[in-house]
């Protein structure tokens, strides 16, 4: 295991990579995504993308973001599932990385360095799973859909608009909708306009214009909606945050 501290640029790397190892990533501070065929894993502050070995991505980061990385022997690591995760970083896992970043990159069997390694991967096998990813349909026309709608999250498109555009039904389009992604159209659309969200509200814009920016008519719907997916209020989510830094 390996652990490093990073800041990255405000961009979209050009190209999907992958790697032979582990990496567990999460935002100390920024909005921290990863990008894989599946869908869109997204890290606000105090949560990490756990990257599996071998798995193509892109990463993507808000301006002045700051990441701790850790890069894990996919052959050692019994705490390896076979897919992206977004993981909550508690105050005590949050801390172990931290120190463990300041580690030297050799350590020796039974060393401290080893023992903290243990200590970590036990740590990151037991965080808690949030559900904070956006999955992207397999189907073609669907990822059309998908992709067009993102790049205009306030845009008014309904599914039977789709499905006109497409020439089938509504209902079939529904179908395979909910067989791609295993959510509804509009439940996808809503969280696809929260996750959206995110980075303007890390950046302390107001509230309202970032709902209105994702297609929100009124800051009350925008709020509730919010509630119902982080279980907090944009002020009281990005507040929890900044505690756990400090």
């Amino acid at each position: 295991m390996f652990g490093h501290a990073e800041s990255l640029s405000n961009a979209v790397l050009g190209y999907r990579h992958r790697h032979p190892w582990v990496q567990f990533a999460y935002a100390v501070r920024g909005v921290l995504e990863v990008q894989t065929s599946a869908g869109r894993f997204v890290a606000p502050p105090q949560r990490g993308v756990w990257i599996p070995a071998g798995i193509a991505h892109r990463v993507w980061t808000t301006a002045h973001t700051c990441v701790r990385s850790l890069y894990i022997d996919g052959g050692g690591s019994t705490a390896s599932p076979a897919r992206c995760r977004v993981l909550e970083v508690s105050p005590l896992l949050r801390e172990l990385v931290s120190a463990f970043s300041l580690m030297p990159v050799e350590y020796a069997a039974g060393s401290a360095g080893e023992r903290l390694a243990n200590v970590l991967l036990d740590q990151l096998t037991a965080a808690q799973e949030v559900d904070l990813m956006l999955p992207m349909p397999a189907d073609a026309q669907l990822r059309q859909l998908c992709r067009s709608v993102q790049a205009r999250p306030g845009e008014k498109v309904s599914l039977r608009d789709w499905s006109k555009r497409f020439g089938v039904s509504e209902k079939t389009l529904s179908r395979r909708f909910m067989r791609e992604t295993g959510l509804t159209y509009r439940a996808w659309l809503l969280r696809m306009r929260l996750l959206g969200a995110l980075p303007g509200l890390e950046r302390g814009e107001r509230v309202t214009d970032v709902a209105l920016d994702c297609g929100y008519e009124s800051l009350s719907a925008f709020i509730a909606a919010f509630r119902k997916l982080f279980s907090a209020t944009p002020g009281e989510f990005f507040n929890r945050a900044v505690e756990r830094h400090f």
